[in-house]
């Protein structure tokens, strides 16, 4: 199993209006798309002045990943749906994936 970590850099003061976008439209259009997300929410710590949050999402492989995310980041359900609502208030986002352990991906459902 592989977890990628992605955290967002936001546009101030778009972090309540981004999250709210993020569990009410993104996480259940990802949950359609089959997409497993383990955990979202804001960051604890902000970095210079910037907003902060982060989604984190198993798949069972990286190949799977490549496919699943390339089939829902092209979908119409996506574009006309949270994209902009999600998008707009992003100023950066880093992405890491990495080899996890099942136990792993359960503590971090919390």
């Amino acid at each position: 199993m592989i977890l990628e970590i992605r955290t967002y850099r936001l546009k101030p003061g778009t972090r309540a209006d981004f999250l709210r976008v993020m569990h009410e439209e993104a996480l259940p259009l990802l949950a359609k798309a089959g997409i497993d997300v383990v955990s979202s929410g804001a960051s604890l710590v902000d970095e210079d002045g910037h907003e902060e949050a982060y989604l984190i999402r198993a798949f069972p492989s990286k190949e799977t990943r490549d496919e699943q995310e390339d089939a829902f980041y092209s979908s119409p359900e996506w574009h006309q749906g949270p994209r902009e609502g999600i998008v707009s208030r992003i100023d950066g986002y880093h992405t890491i994936v990495i080899d996890a352990t099942d136990a792993a991906v359960a503590a971090l459902r919390g």
